[in-house]
């Protein structure tokens, strides 16, 4: 979606000039004016010099002293004030021109937010746009502050400009689903059904998860990683009556991606629809405080969603391939998802039964 033209000019006439025109092309002057409306000589003077606005009374005197009507004058002022703000707005954003090395500006282009080739300070302004803020310190207070929980690799640094525009682009997305009203008990519900999904093909499932979930009132939305984001997945609530699912295919495997959408899940289900906190790999929830509490809350809620505790018993025991198949069929799981269980609690080397593994990719669905 490319930004919408806007006819903007980069210079203000004030509406003084058409009042000066308008006296002369009927042979009055200021002062005929001025005694024609009953205002002083200063006032009027100071309009046609642009200094006075011409208000809306002054416009309805106007109008019966030069036969021009009252919506034309405030409409030349309307015009003339906001071009004025505008020239001062676009002067505050060239002071922001540095914010663009901190955005995945070329990906922001790609997708038609930002136009390519545009001088810093509109680019600056389309930003705002794309994030629904007036200027760089309210994207920082809106944006920067963690409004959602999101797991991300603890091998790599993410970038927080990526971050916000990759929330922002799965913001937008959802605003386009329809969906019921959230219901706790419906969603919790449907994830039996959405379980049951690991074992299609991965371009079915991922078109029935997202009817599934709207269903409950969960908007699901499939966006590919961008820039630093480092992100398998977010969750967040949109409005009281709506929440929204977002993942990534990062790593391109069916284990990573469904463990994601039940960590995902176990947030909406279990933590507060107030509450911040960001979400990371299982492997650094052992550092400190309550977020760190919520995140293992939400990896146990997927870990058991996927292969129920009563079932972990028998995870050491599985040594091939074949093992694992038998024991996924048995469970109504995809083989990868045990597979990464495998990996994840230290049973089997992370080179070992990557062949049962499903590989997950959004590129047919972003056509």
């Amino acid at each position: 979606m490319a930004p919408s033209f806007r006819y903007e000019p980069d210079y203000a006439v004030a509406p003084g000039d058409s009042l000066r025109d308008t006296l002369g092309e009927r042979g009055m002057t200021q002062a005929d004016l001025a005694a024609r409306t009953g205002l002083s000589l200063k006032h009027i003077n100071q309009i046609a010099q642009g200094l006075a606005p011409i208000t809306a009374e002054t416009s309805l005197l106007f109008e019966k002293t030069t036969n021009v009507p009252a919506r034309t004058w405030n409409s030349l002022e309307s015009l003339y004030r906001e071009r004025l703000a505008r020239q001062d707005n676009r002067e505050d954003l060239a002071r922001d021109v540095e914010w663009l090395e901190h955005l995945p500006l070329k990906e922001l282009i790609r997708r038609g937010r930002v136009t390519a080739g545009a001088d810093k300070t509109k680019q600056v302004e389309e930003v705002c746009r794309f994030f629904g803020v007036a200027d760089r310190e309210r994207w920082q207070k809106l944006w920067l502050t963690p409004l959602v929980s999101f797991r991300q690799s603890t091998a790599f640094a993410a970038d927080s400009g990526s971050v916000a525009a990759w929330l922002r682009l799965g913001e937008l997305e959802a605003s386009l689903i329809d969906t019921a009203p959230f219901d706790a008990r419906a969603f919790k519900d449907a994830l039996a059904e959405i379980r049951a999904l690991t074992i299609k093909d991965p371009r079915r499932a991922l078109k029935q998860l997202t009817a599934i979930c709207a269903r409950a009132g969960v908007a699901v939305v499939f966006l590919t990683d961008i820039g630093k984001t480092r992100a398998s997945g977010a969750a967040r609530w949109l409005t009281p009556t709506k929440a929204l699912i977002l993942l990534s295919d990062r790593y391109k495997s069916d284990d990573h991606f469904w463990f994601s959408f039940f960590h995902e899940a176990g947030h909406l289900l279990l933590h507060s629809k107030k509450e911040t906190f960001i979400s990371k790999d299982e492997k650094q929830a052992k550092k400190a405080a309550l977020d760190q509490q919520e995140e293992q809350e939400a990896n146990a809620f997927a870990r058991n969603q996927l292969i129920p505790r009563r079932y972990e018993s028998q995870l050491p025991l599985l040594h091939t391939d074949a093992d694992v198949e038998e024991f996924a069929d048995e469970l109504g799981v995809a083989p990868g998802i045990v597979v990464g269980r495998l990996h994840n609690d230290g049973y089997w080397d992370w080179s070992k039964g990557n062949r049962l593994r499903e590989t997950i990719d959004f590129g047919h669905l972003l056509k």
